[in-house]
């Protein structure tokens, strides 16, 4: 018989009940076999970059909220919405976001939404509202909004690399056949 020491209990393993069947039961056999095998389930799965695929998908930002755009947008850059999602790894995909101009903000932020920056010098500090930064350079909007939710560290900017903002409806990423994403009212419904 094989006798296996497991919890300071002496299992049977071939005859499946206790060295001891007079005074014990069967069925905790079966129990402490299932706690076995639970805990060899409890393995917590890691990516690994051979599992990862990158896919390109275009956006188109006309008539979108800013904010619930670049919250979906960043979702799917860090790669949230798959199920072999890492924490430290990237398992994201590409996000082409086309009409960058025509995006919009609620409100009176059109007016009142200050971008600052500052050139590093005293008195170096910078500002424009989000209507002079739109008319100006209506790419940087998107990056900033997005840019901003994702995890500031060396892989942030690894996820942040695989965004393309255009300003128009055209971009210059057709050899990747890039699908369609289609991110409407609210991002809670296109991330789940």
């Amino acid at each position: 018989m094989a006798f296996r020491w497991r919890f300071g209990l002496t299992i049977a393993r071939s005859v499946g009940i206790f060295a001891d069947s007079k005074t014990q039961s069967g069925s905790l056999i079966a129990v402490i076999e299932k706690s076995l095998l639970m805990r060899t389930l409890r393995k917590t799965f890691s990516a690994k970059p051979a599992d990862i695929t990158h896919d390109w998908y275009v956006v188109d930002a006309s008539g979108k909220t800013l904010g619930r755009l670049a919250s979906a947008i960043a979702h799917r850059l860090r790669g949230k919405h798959k199920a072999i999602y890492t924490p430290h790894m990237d398992t994201g995909d590409y996000v082409i976001v086309i009409n960058a101009r025509k995006v919009r903000v609620t409100g009176n932020k059109v007016k009142d939404k200050i971008y600052y920056r500052h050139s590093g010098y005293p008195g170096g500090i910078k500002s424009e509202s989000f209507e002079h930064l739109l008319a100006r350079k209506p790419e940087r909007v998107i990056e900033l909004a997005v840019k901003r939710m994702l995890p500031r560290g060396p892989l942030g900017r690894a996820v942040y690399r695989k965004l393309r903002v255009f300003s128009g409806d055209a971009h210059d990423h057709m050899a990747q056949k890039p699908k369609p994403l289609d991110i409407g009212g609210s991002a809670i419904q296109t991330m789940y």
